[in-house]
């Protein structure tokens, strides 16, 4: 059977890897360069699936669809995607989430470790020629610390994995982990408001959905230690990062590392750049040489295993029979 995937939009240097496996599944690929829903329903309407970056599925982009079965958002998150209105014209959805775990995980530590050992006011006091031996702020020793998560999927527990190796106290707070599981792993199963109360570095590693927009509030930041640190490298509007800015330039949190911002590029003005104690990164979390290849890889293999018959590796969605 012959089936159309067009790639709606892609930042890769090639897609040879996509064309190689959707051809021998018997598709043919089409790349188009979407930035808007008009032209997503102009590239994609007769297509039988699709592979999507960053470009816009809403609900208008899938009612217009009129053969399209599957649609893998290239990445982990699936914002960017209407999943009930796939669901309800019986399109199933499918992400990539395992293409780069340890990658996210490794830059969490990396921005908790360096806020929490002060590295990044070290080094620029050290360039600016001046000499100490001891820190610019405060410094705890890491087996004082309480290293929590919220979330606990697959990052969750490789980023608590590396805190514990390290000597960190773990916590975590997931509703859709049972206790036992997080105890198995050797984490202290917290409540949210204890996870906000009593962390040390916060790391937030949720989905974004509706009921998780701005979960990082004004409100829950007010509850955290002075000096704790937050880190973010999950979805940028799980924090409301005017909230935080508050937060640092008052002090009522101590720092932040944040890969993932609500509007990317992080706009010029906005007061995060002008914060206190923050290590900005733009949202590389996900990179290694080898992440790319590999998401691609996934990605494709998806959709040829579902164009073929297979069940899908990474459904987000539950299709409505037709």
């Amino acid at each position: 059977m012959s089936f159309r995937v067009v790639y709606t939009d892609c930042g890769f240097e090639n897609v040879d890897v996509e064309r190689a496996a959707i051809a021998v599944a018997g598709g043919r690929l089409v790349v188009a360069s979407c930035r808007t829903p008009e032209e997503v329903i102009s590239a994609g309407r007769d297509a039988d699936a699709l592979l999507v970056q960053w470009a816009p599925i809403t609900a208008e982009v899938v009612e217009a669809l009129t053969r399209c079965r599957l649609i893998v958002r290239v990445g982990i998150g699936v914002d960017n995607v209407d999943l009930a209105a796939a669901a309800s014209k019986g399109i199933q959805v499918c992400n990539v989430p395992d293409y780069c775990i340890n990658e996210v995980a490794d830059h969490t530590l990396a921005l908790a470790l360096t806020l929490a050992r002060d590295l990044f006011r070290i080094d620029r006091r050290t360039r600016e020629k001046e000499w100490s031996i001891m820190p610019v702020g405060r410094v705890a020793a890491f087996s004082d610390m309480l290293f929590a998560t919220v979330g606990f999927g697959r990052i969750g527990r490789e980023v608590h994995r590396r805190a514990g190796g390290i000597g960190f106290r773990l916590g975590a707070h997931d509703p859709f982990v049972e206790d036992a599981q997080i105890l198995d792993a050797g984490v202290q199963p917290l409540s949210l408001a204890t996870v906000f109360h009593e962390a040390d570095i916060l790391s937030v590693h949720s989905a974004l959905t509706p009921e998780t927009h701005h979960l990082v509030s004004a409100e829950r930041l007010s509850s955290m230690k002075p000096t704790a640190i937050l880190v973010n490298t999950s979805r940028g509007a799980l924090v409301d990062t005017m909230a935080l800015a508050s937060a640092l330039e008052s002090g009522t949190i101590g720092g932040a590392g944040l890969d993932v911002f609500e509007s990317e590029p992080l706009p010029d003005e906005h007061a995060l750049r002008r914060s206190p104690n923050t290590v900005l990164t733009s949202h590389v979390a996900w990179y290694s040489e080898q992440s790319v290849p590999r998401l691609q890889e996934f990605a494709a293999k998806e959709v040829a295993g579902f164009m073929n018959g297979r069940p899908p590796r990474n459904p987000v969605n539950t299709p409505v029979s037709k």
